[in-house]
Order: structure tokens, then C-alpha cells, then sequence
């Protein structure tokens, strides 16, 4: 079974309000679904992120065939390249988003994942539509609090979080 994943992540100000946009195909069925989130504060790479492994948790089945589409060169190139099983062995010493990275290669296994870096905002259509969704999603009314991003500027700032 294959499934092809297109994903984009938005963000008003890096850090600001920011939100995913996620389309997932099932080759060879008529089954498209559509995803998005916002939060309230974030960066563009976390979305681009959290959009990748928000999708492939959607997935119920394993050992799929998954290619994701995305326009995120620090995404794909992560792991085309194989740069996150490296920061793994270095414990992503001087490393962003490590939450993120960590949840990514809890459920990255599960799947034969292929990524296919696309050009943004170059008229592909379901790219284009991931960014309209994306967008969409940073503009909302109650947006999420992004526990990972948040709760590492509480602790550059100095403060202690009590969780």
C-alpha cells in the first residue's frame, strides 16, 4: 500500500503564530484527507516538522509505502541525508526542536518513508494547498500552545517549569 504525504508548515514572525497543512493520498484509492493545526507560538521548522509526524501518525497500518512531499529543505535534507541519525549519536548536542525530532524517529521506523523535497510556491498543487491549510490554521481562534517550543524559552529565560 502506498500513501503519498504533501506537508507544509507557516509561520506569521519566526517565532510567532504558526500552523501546518497536510494532504494524504492513498495511490490507486479515492481516499484524500485533509489536516491542519495552528499555534499561537512556534517557528516555520516546527511546523514544517510537526506536519511530517502529525501525517504519519495518522497512519493505523505499518510497513506502508510513504512518500512525503515537502517544500522544507531542513526536513527533508534531515533525514535524506541521513543528519538526524547523526545528531542522535552526538545527543543532538547544539540541536533545535528536539521534542520534535525525538516523537519523528519514534514513528519513523514503522514505514518505508521516502522524501521528496518540492520547490514552495511554485504551483504545485497540493503544496500550494498545504500552504493555503497552513496559513489557515496560524489565523485561528484558539491556537494550541506549542509545549515543546514554549517551554524551552521559559528555560532560556531563566525560568524553572514546574511540570
Amino acid at each position: 500500500m502506498k500513501v503519498h504525504i504533501y506537508t507544509d508548515g507557516a509561520c506569521s514572525g519566526n517565532p510567532g503564530k504558526g500552523g501546518y497543512g497536510i494532504i494524504m493520498e492513498w495511490i490507486g484509492k479515492s481516499y484524500r484527507k485533509e489536516f491542519l493545526q495552528g499555534y499561537r507560538k512556534t517557528t516555520n521548522n516546527r511546523m514544517e516538522l510537526l506536519a511530517v509526524i502529525v501525517a504519519l501518525e495518522q497512519l493505523k497500518k505499518e510497513s506502508l509505502e510513504v512518500t512525503i512531499f515537502s517544500d522544507s529543505k531542513y526536513v527533508v535534507d534531515a533525514v535524506e541525508k541521513g543528519w538526524v541519525f547523526n545528531w542522535v549519536k552526538k545527543g543532538f548536542k547544539g540541536k533545535k526542536n528536539i521534542d520534535l525530532w525525538k516523537r519523528f524517529l519514534k514513528i519513523y521506523p514503522k514505514h518505508n518513508i521516502k522524501f521528496q523535497w518540492i520547490k514552495g510556491h511554485d504551483n504545485h498543487s497540493q503544496n500550494e494547498r498545504c500552504d493555503t491549510l497552513a496559513v489557515e490554521a496560524s489565523q485561528q481562534n484558539n491556537l494550541l500552545i506549542d509545549e515543546g517550543f514554549e517551554s524551552s524559552l521559559n528555560q532560556q529565560k531563566g525560568e524553572i517549569d514546574f511540570k
